[in-house]
């Protein structure tokens, strides 16, 4: 009887593990209908581009690119031009990925995929090839428009991707190191992701596998729909380890419209420069916690500056939409069309009011620098322990300033403490405008004690807050 019973339980415990395996089994999702339908639309892509031979290749030395720059300007020199003085020249070739978003022929891609190219040729899933023309790029999004000549093509379907969630499912299509039609699989790890030099795409972050050749392609969600472009990975080993990142749909076709249309892209500017809102300057400028983007300068005749937004302001939220991070400000505004008008909700000297200005059209070249310098003037003491002296009126012309004072000596103290070094221009002070020496002593004489203190400084041209405290 016990060796049955035990039988019994062996068998409904061994029954219980398949159901439960089978149910796993059954929570992970199949993709090969996804892939059946969707693969047809997307597209490998190649260019070839005509650069200046390094000549090395002609006389049989191995290829410059890994030698030290002064071994390899020494070799470039000494090898012989050819007749005529010109230069020869070899054909540079690339491999990306890309999608087919109309019957007619438009393809998306990414602008670094097609850059510079001499030649873009676009091969369909039938091994059929197309030569394609460049309608348009936008480096700052990193997307491309392409149109080849065709009819009724294959198409992709476009999803929402602010209806992405993280942890959903996501898979990619693309060329990874020129292997047509791969197949990687994994969830969203995070949503608007900023990246380093990228201000202007709230990244959608995953795990799926992306590699060289991968770029330009499609990530879809369980139903199909494109959900974005896969554009980077974070890399140590230049292969994948763990991390992409994908351009939003909703992003690359609001720039893939524009393109169409006119060639180029017009986005929103405001003319500031802002910077992240940490614990300490929350605490200067009396703040709950840290959040918003901290108006660090105001471009002079920008749309910011008209609007009445000055430095020091902490903008919060962009037509009742909370910026978090900082970064999340150049996302809102970019996708603004210039002229449209913004209600701006600014801390500003420990009260929240809303300011109301017309969104500006960002410029070709939007980095803007300012220079700083002057001549040796008497110095003055303060508790920072940084000698100061007056701007001089070429100093102030130069730099766009009505006032302000260069650091001519740091002695030490919170000075040293925090990175302060001579030729930085400070502008304000404990949320005080500095105009002059006289001032600035006035200022720093009241400074309260063991309380993040804010500074703005300007160097290089750059300006930023700084936070320090002052001891007993």
């Amino acid at each position: 009887m016990k060796m049955v019973r035990s039988w019994f339980v062996a068998m409904f415990g061994l029954w219980l593990a398949t159901q439960a395996a089978m149910a796993q089994a059954v929570d992970l999702p199949d993709f090969t209908q996804l892939v059946e339908q969707a693969s047809p639309a997307v597209v490998n892509i190649s260019t070839r581009q005509k650069v200046p031979a390094n000549g090395i290749s002609q006389l049989g030395i191995p290829d410059l690119e890994g030698l030290p720059p002064m071994f390899r300007e020494f070799f470039e020199r000494s090898i012989p031009r050819a007749p005529g003085g010109r230069q020869p020249q070899r054909e540079a070739q690339s491999l990306g990925s890309g999608f087919i978003i109309s019957d007619d022929g438009y393809v998306l891609t990414n602008n670094h995929v097609v850059a510079d190219a001499d030649e873009i040729m676009v091969r369909l899933p039938d091994r059929s090839e197309l030569e394609a023309k460049l309608i348009g790029a936008d480096p700052r999004t990193d997307v491309a428009l392409l149109k080849v000549e065709g009819k009724n093509l294959p198409t992709v379907k476009l999803g929402d991707s602010n209806a992405l969630k993280v942890g959903a499912w996501v898979l990619a299509i693309g060329s990874p190191f020129g292997f047509d039609h791969s197949v990687t699989t994994g969830i969203v790890s995070a949503k608007g992701r900023s990246l380093p030099n990228e201000n202007y795409v709230p990244f959608i972050q995953t795990d799926v596998a992306i590699n060289p050749g991968n770029s330009g392609g499609p990530l879809f969600n369980l139903d199909g729909e494109v959900v974005g472009i896969n554009s980077q990975i974070f890399t140590r080993s230049g292969g994948f380890m763990g991390l992409s990142f994908a351009i939003p749909i909703d992003v690359a076709m609001n720039v893939a419209d524009q393109l169409k249309k006119t060639g180029k892209v017009d986005r929103g500017w405001l003319g500031v420069v802002i910077q992240e809102v940490n614990r300490d300057l929350a605490e200067s400028f009396g703040l709950e916690r840290p959040a918003g983007a901290l108006v660090a300068q105001v471009m002079e005749d920008g749309p910011a500056a008209k609007g009445g937004l000055q430095v020091g302001d902490v903008i919060l939220s962009v037509d009742g939409q909370p910026v978090i991070m900082s970064a999340d400000l150049p996302h809102m505004v970019g996708t603004l069309k210039p002229g449209t008008k913004v209600v701006l909700e600014v801390a500003r000297e420990g009260s929240r009011q809303k300011i109301t200005l017309a969104v500006g059209s960002m410029p070709a070249d939007d980095d803007q620098q300012m220079a700083s310098g002057g001549n040796a003037v008497p110095k003055s003491d303060n508790r920072l322990g940084a000698s100061v002296s007056d701007l001089t009126s070429q100093q102030k012309k130069s730099l766009e300033l009505s006032g302000g004072v260069v650091i001519r000596e740091v002695q030490g103290g919170p000075a040293a403490m925090v990175g302060l070094r001579p030729g930085d221009v400070i502008t304000h002070l404990n949320n005080q405008s500095i105009d002059s020496v006289a001032t600035f002593d006035k200022v720093a004489k009241s400074l309260p004690t063991n309380r993040s203190v804010s500074m703005r400084v300007l160097r290089e041209g750059r300006a930023s807050f700084i936070t320090f405290k002052l001891g007993e």
